[in-house]
C-alpha cells in the first residue's frame, strides 16, 4: 500500500504518521462510482491499483470526460473549493483506492509541514494538468491531441515503474474523444493512421508504441 498511497519525499516518521490516518483500501468494480457531483467532500483518495476517469455532465445532459487517473494519482482535490465534489469519479477497471478522511488529513497537515507541502504539490499538479489540457484542446490538431494523450499516459506509467511502450488503454474510444474534444470516429481514424505509419500497434485496448520520436513529431 505504501508504494502508491504514500506521497513521495516523506521521512519514515512522517510516512508512518500519514499511514495511521488512512482507512483500509476500498475496492471498486469496473463502472462503479467512487463519488458523485455534489457529494460532500469528506475524504481524499489515492489510487492504489487500476484506473478511474472523472466526468462532468453538461447542461444538455452529455457526459464530458475531464481526466484519466492512474495508480498513484490523488482524487477528490477539487472538493477543496466549496466542500463538495465537482465531478464524478468512475472506475475504468476493477480498482482499489486508499481512503484518507479529510479531518484526519487536515490534522496531519497541521502537525507535519512535509505533508502540507505535499498537498500543495498535488494541488499545483492539478493546475498544471488543467492548463495543459486547455492548451491541447485549444491549439492542437486532432492527431496531435491523440499523440499527446498517448505520450502522457506512457510517461506517467514509466514514472511509476511500468513499461511505457506497451499498455492497456482503459479509456474507450468514446471516452478518448470526449476528453480530447473530438469524435469517436476521428479517434479511430487517427489510431489507424498512426498504425499505418508504423508509429504504434493496436490490439483491442492494447497499445504498443513503436516509434516515440515519430509520435512526438506528429
Amino acid at each position: 500500500m505504501r508504494q502508491y498511497c504514500m506521497p513521495e519525499g516523506l521521512s519514515a516518521t512522517d510516512t508512518d504518521k500519514l499511514q495511521s490516518v488512512i482507512v483500509n483500501a476500498r475496492n471498486i468494480r469496473r463502472g462503479e462510482t467512487l463519488f458523485r457531483i455534489g457529494d460532500t467532500f469528506d475524504a481524499l483518495y489515492a489510487i492504489r491499483s487500476g484506473s478511474l476517469k472523472t466526468v462532468v455532465t453538461s447542461a444538455n445532459g452529455r457526459d464530458q470526460v475531464m481526466g484519466l487517473h492512474l495508480g498513484g494519482d490523488a482524487l477528490g482535490l477539487e472538493g477543496f473549493e466549496n466542500g463538495h465534489h465537482a465531478c464524478r469519479a468512475v472506475a475504468l477497471e476493477d480498482s482499489s483506492v486508499c481512503v484518507v478522511p479529510l479531518s484526519a488529513f487536515e490534522r496531519a497537515c497541521r502537525e507535519t509541514i512535509a505533508i502540507q507541502r505535499r498537498l500543495l504539490q498535488l494541488l499545483s499538479r492539478e493546475v498544471v494538468r488543467k492548463s495543459t489540457q486547455t492548451v491541447i484542446l485549444g491549439t492542437l490538431r486532432a492527431d496531435e491531441r491523440v499523440a499527446a494523450l498517448l505520450l502522457d499516459i506512457s510517461s506517467r506509467l514509466t514514472r511509476r515503474g511500468y513499461a511505457g511502450n506497451e499498455f492497456n488503454l482503459r479509456f474507450t474510444r468514446d471516452d478518448m474523444g470526449s476528453f480530447l474534444g473530438i469524435t469517436l470516429e476521428t479517434v479511430s481514424r487517427t489510431l489507424s493512421r498512426f498504425q499505418a505509419k508504423g508509429l504504434l500497434r493496436t490490439d483491442g485496448k492494447l497499445i504498443h508504441i513503436l516509434d516515440f520520436d515519430g509520435l512526438r513529431a506528429v
